[in-house]
């Protein structure tokens, strides 16, 4: 099968960040040819001059009103002329062999989905790269988002996937629901009887324009969607989902029982943060990146606990549907 590429990027309020993604495309070793569809998500910040920088470029630019990334992300799949979507955040920048490295893996063993995972550019700011370290590392999240392959079946991040557009209306795209928008969708590719893969090489520089509040704002979203994802989809629920809120849990009480002499659990602690200090030194070689890291999983692991623990009980507890008990979560359909 002839794969023919579509790339699928929504934007929001950010043409700085247009500029350097289109610029790496430029950039692309790859010689075949391939479309780029900016999809404008009713941004005050029009990015509509910069994508007229790149005209050499076969590149689209389409505005609409602010329905969220994932029905933008649809938008975009629905006008694109390609067989094959590739969907990125408008905060990545491709390596130059990105669009090489994806067309060899789906020659080799075609796929109907895929996902790369992500790293931190030379380029990026210590937090950036502390962020990313916390995001991607086996130490924290299991590596799930950082591209292992020991995780069970792969679940593509939308910062970074493919689909076919076989695919695409098979299952009919992203939902309303952001973040969590993405695990979503793969589950009912998988239901639909699609397989999905990593594509190891296939990496991207993900910047996270975050600062510590919008992070612990982020991941505290995280740990609200993932009960909702459980109960939309029986039978993907993990134990692994509760490490955060028993990691906290286990933490306080080490402090507390420290108090009284007892220091083996709080040893266990520091043990456990010293080997993350250590992996993170080795990965940046940046002693304060290392340091960072470190405060990085205690905001992780307390956002996302706390907000797993609230969302697991009001699903459990009362009558109300999600999009009632969390309606920031969701994005109306206009």
């Amino acid at each position: 099968m002839k794969v023919s590429f579509s790339i699928i990027i929504p934007v929001y309020n950010r043409p700085s960040e247009v500029k350097e993604l289109l610029e790496s495309l430029v950039d692309q070793d790859f010689d075949g040819d391939f479309e780029i569809v900016i999809v404008e998500d009713g941004s005050t910040e029009s990015s509509k001059e910069i994508v007229k920088e790149f005209q050499h470029l076969s590149v689209s630019y389409y505005y609409k009103e602010n329905t969220g990334p994932g029905d933008s992300r649809n938008y975009g799949m629905e006008h694109a002329q390609g067989n094959y979507f590739i969907i990125l955040d408008s905060d990545c920048i491709l390596p130059k062999q990105y669009l090489v490295e994806v067309d060899k893996e789906l020659q080799n063993d075609y796929v109907h989905c895929f996902g790369g995972p992500d790293t931190a550019d030379e380029s990026f700011t210590t937090v950036q790269k502390a962020i990313n370290y916390v995001m991607t590392s086996f130490f924290t999240t299991g590596g799930i988002r950082g591209g292992s392959t020991a995780v069970g079946k792969f679940q593509p991040r939308s910062f970074n996937m493919g689909i076919s557009k076989e695919a695409f209306q098979k299952v009919g795209g992203f939902g309303r629901i952001h973040p969590g928008e993405d695990p979503d969708l793969t589950f009912r590719i998988w239901k639909a009887g699609f397989e999905t893969r990593l594509f190891p090489k296939a990496f991207v520089y993900h910047k996270r324009r975050i600062d510590w509040n919008k992070f612990y704002i982020q991941v505290n979203k995280f740990g609200k969607v993932r009960p909702i994802l459980n109960k939309w989809h029986p039978g993907t629920a993990k134990l692994t989902y509760w490490f955060p809120t028993l990691f906290m849990v286990g933490l306080g009480a080490s402090i507390v029982l420290a108090f009284f002499g007892i220091l083996l659990p709080l040893g266990l602690f520091f043990v456990y943060f010293l080997v993350l200090f250590l992996d993170a030194l080795l990965g940046n070689k940046n002693l304060k990146v290392a340091f960072l890291a470190i405060f990085a999983a205690l905001t992780q692991f307390t956002g996302y606990g706390i907000g797993f623990l609230k969302s697991t009980i009001l699903l459990n507890f009362s009558n109300k549907e999600a999009e009632l008990l969390f309606p920031k979560l969701f994005f109306k359909k206009k």
